[in-house]
């Protein structure tokens, strides 16, 4: 029988617990396998990118500086391109005509647009009105062109008849180089403003209705608001839809070549017109990519001009 003072009492063993295996980070606080998952997603979009977008746009930058005709080797040429560029009567009237198309689309397309978004806003908010309104827009360009190229027919077309019912005289809508202009911005204000109304409906959504009713309860009319708190907080996607309007109005193409091919008079011969028939139909690839450079630096002095100038990347609702 053992005395209980000579047993021993044993010592306590420290226990140690493993630490948890921590992911390696990078100095910028991201994981190592986010890294790596984020490139994955990435390089197919970036080698997409620089086949097509990247590698043409060099090309054509090279291409701006030679003589080429497509069927012979090109011969560099340096900056002749240009100087016979900023010498051509025709380019100069493809700008000013590409610019009288943006001046007639851009301001009503947005405001049509912004309106339908607040009436969409404000009086059902249904899907099904978001697709009949949006529905135009899904109709390819040269659709839309033979479309209104029929409706709009000096002799058979609905709207001439109407005209003529209502005791009016026929209007040659795509036939004078008055109203040809006009017309083909109609045609596209027609297809593009519920594309433009569903963008302004997405911004809508994002302001507080809080703000409203504080609006309200200080008494301010529905006009005082939608014009100190919709447009000021809705300035990121005016900015976007202008921004994208306008580059979009710059290269206007296929319903100019359904309906008028730049006539009557050159009325309608856009910048993209203009590169086009001197690239494709006459052959003269390097004046037509001169030509396409001098469009993209226009369009980039926009961009940055415009996002200075209304500091759209900017929101008010931090």
């Amino acid at each position: 029988m053992t005395d209980a003072s000579t047993v021993s009492s044993t010592p306590d063993v420290p226990t140690t617990t493993a630490k948890p295996h921590k992911q390696p980070k990078r100095k910028n606080g991201y994981k190592k396998d986010e890294i790596e998952a984020a490139v994955y997603f990435i390089v197919p979009s970036l080698i997409g990118f620089t086949l097509f977008f990247l590698f043409p746009a060099v090309r054509g930058l090279f291409m701006s500086f030679t003589d080429w005709d497509l069927l012979t080797e090109p011969e560099f040429i340096g900056v002749a391109n240009y100087r016979r560029l900023f010498q051509d009567r025709f380019f100069w009237n493809s700008l000013r005509v590409t610019v009288m198309y943006v001046l007639y689309n851009i301001p009503i397309q947005t405001v049509i647009g912004l309106a339908i978004a607040v009436l969409m806003n404000r009086v059902k908010n249904s899907t099904a009105l978001r697709g009949v309104i949006l529905l135009p827009w899904f109709i390819p360009n040269v659709v839309v062109g033979l479309l209104w190229l029929m409706l709009l027919n000096p002799l058979v077309g609905p709207i001439n008849l109407m005209l003529t019912g209502l005791g009016l005289d026929r209007v040659q809508f795509l036939m004078l180089p008055q109203t040809a202009l006009p017309s083909i911005a109609g045609i596209n204000i027609w297809r593009h403003m519920g594309y433009v109304a569903l963008l302004f409906f997405a911004g809508l959504q994002t302001i507080p209705n809080n703000l409203y009713e504080a609006s309200r309860i200080d008494g301010a009319s529905p006009f005082q608001a939608f014009w100190r708190i919709t447009l000021p907080l809705l300035r990121p996607v005016m900015t976007f839809v202008v921004v994208t309007s306008v580059i979009g109005s710059f290269q206007i193409f296929d319903t100019v070549a359904v309906t008028t091919e730049g006539g009557p008079m050159r009325s309608t011969e856009v910048m993209i017109w203009f590169i086009f028939d001197h690239a494709f139909r006459r052959f003269n690839m390097g004046y037509g990519a001169a030509a396409t450079v001098v469009l993209f630096l226009i369009l980039v002095v926009f961009t940055f001009a415009y996002m200075k100038i209304t500091r759209g990347g900017e929101s008010d609702l931090g």
